[in-house]
């Protein structure tokens, strides 16, 4: 009885708690960290299950990424490394460098009781934004509703919760090892759209299910609407996931999952530019898994791979037309130590292959594979100080892969994909979150 009664009591407390304005950088870095776990919804879930926000709040947040980089490539203008627009407009020569904001996110979470939650993040991203020009243009200058959705729920009286908005759609594991760029799998096939999210979270068993509206969406996610067209007029695609973690003693745990999505945006036509229609939806499926042990070392993996060939990879225009349209996969592998878990500031070592596969043996737009060499000191668990060392083959950028038609940007038969460029390159900075 005095067990009930103590419930009561902290529910009583939770409902008439006064509305408040609060900061909360740890939170506020698990939600706004670009690479590392991007189940967002899932951590906001577990984050109110756990207590980290209390009801009727609104917990601000802010994320500035800063860095300084120099890069090298045997190709002239042609870097593979994603984490700022592969193009001409960014990088002219052989040697490049910079010393430059990447990225600045606020967000803002809103608690309305135990059960709704509001959540809206911008994101201001110059070298990853696809407007035209370079990074000192306005139209790559712009803040944006990066994400933005209601989640419904309350883990600790039911293991279903929902969220109807702007999300990540819960395909695989896209989050990476490394302390700022991203996986090579994660430019492939992460998923960001419009939609609704169904989730079950109990017994570590992990199943999610996102309806997402059609066409074009953000990143990743592309079906046909109406007489294949990509105005998002339908809810027509979606996104099935299932992890299970295994937990064989207090110093080891291990997950695995599988994801499939209806479509993606390996859909498209000769010549390929980004967010346009497809005359049929491609699937994907993808394969992860992880193992942590003793929190100290993290290995991980997965492979995801398109159900149909890409017709877009088959150029018809000679000498390009001997290469048949292919699948497009992605494999990465990743580890991470942490060398001195008990100091004020700890430092953590990572190592990571990815790769872009898009088309046959010889194909100049064949590979895109990544190697990252990172370490990073973690500054009061919401901010950190990283270096990383990088080497990326290959150079095959989705927007005209394969080449063009009829004479723009290239001729018939010329792509700017180059399967035996290679860079190499160093990147210092700083993720400082509030």
């Amino acid at each position: 009885m005095s067990n009930w009664l103590v419930a009561q009591s902290t529910e009583e407390t939770k409902e008439n708690a006064k509305p408040t304005i609060d900061l909360n950088p740890e939170f506020s870095y698990k939600m706004l960290d670009p690479n590392q776990d991007l189940r967002k919804l899932n951590i906001l879930m577990e984050e109110r299950k756990n207590g980290a926000l209390q009801n009727k709040s609104l917990t601000i947040g802010a994320s500035l990424i800063s860095i300084m980089d120099l890069q090298s490539s045997n190709t002239d203008s042609k870097f593979g490394y994603l984490m700022r627009h592969p193009t001409s407009n960014n990088q002219i020569g052989t040697v490049v460098s910079e010393a430059v904001i990447h990225s600045f996110q606020v967000s803002f979470t809103g608690t309305v009781n135990n059960w709704i939650t509001a959540y809206a993040e911008m994101l201001y991203s110059p070298e990853q934004s696809f407007g035209a020009g370079t990074i000192t243009t306005l139209t790559r200058n712009l803040f944006q509703l990066r994400k933005g959705y209601i989640a419904l729920g309350d883990l600790n009286k039911s293991p279903i919760y929902g969220a109807i908005g702007k999300m990540d759609a819960p395909f695989g594991d896209m989050g990476t090892v490394s302390p700022f760029t991203n996986s090579t799998t994660w430019h492939a096939f992460a998923g960001l759209g419009y939609g609704a999210r169904v989730g079950f979270k109990k017994w570590n068993v992990d199943a999610s299910v996102m309806a997402v509206q059609g066409g074009a969406q953000f990143r990743a996610l592309n079906t046909p609407v109406g007489d294949s067209t990509n105005v998002p007029s339908q809810v027509n695609n979606f996104v099935a996931d299932l992890n299970y973690t295994i937990i064989p003693n207090e110093d080891i745990k291990i997950k695995i999952g599988a994801s499939y999505v209806h479509g993606t945006a390996y859909c498209q036509d000769f010549p390929v530019t980004h967010f346009t229609s497809c005359g049929n939806n491609n699937p994907a499926y993808t394969v992860y898994g992880s193992v942590t042990i003793n929190k100290l070392l993290k290995l991980r993996g997965g492979f995801s791979k398109t159900m149909k060939f890409w017709p877009g990879t088959q150029s018809p225009f000679p000498p390009l037309d001997v290469f048949e349209a292919s699948k497009v996969s992605s494999l990465n592998i990743g580890a991470k130590y942490t060398l001195t878990p008990e100091a004020k500031t700890p430092l953590t070592l990572s190592a990571e292959f990815s790769n872009f596969v898009a088309g046959p043996e010889g194909a100049p737009w064949q590979h895109q594979d990544q190697i990252v060499l990172g370490g990073y000191c973690m500054i009061n668990k919401s901010s950190k100080l990283f270096v990383e060392l990088f080497n990326t083959k290959g150079y095959s950028p989705l927007n005209f892969i394969s080449g063009s038609a009829p004479f723009a940007p290239f001729p018939p038969g010329e792509t700017h994909s180059n399967n035996n460029a290679n860079s190499v390159g160093i990147v210092i900075g700083g993720q400082l979150t509030l």
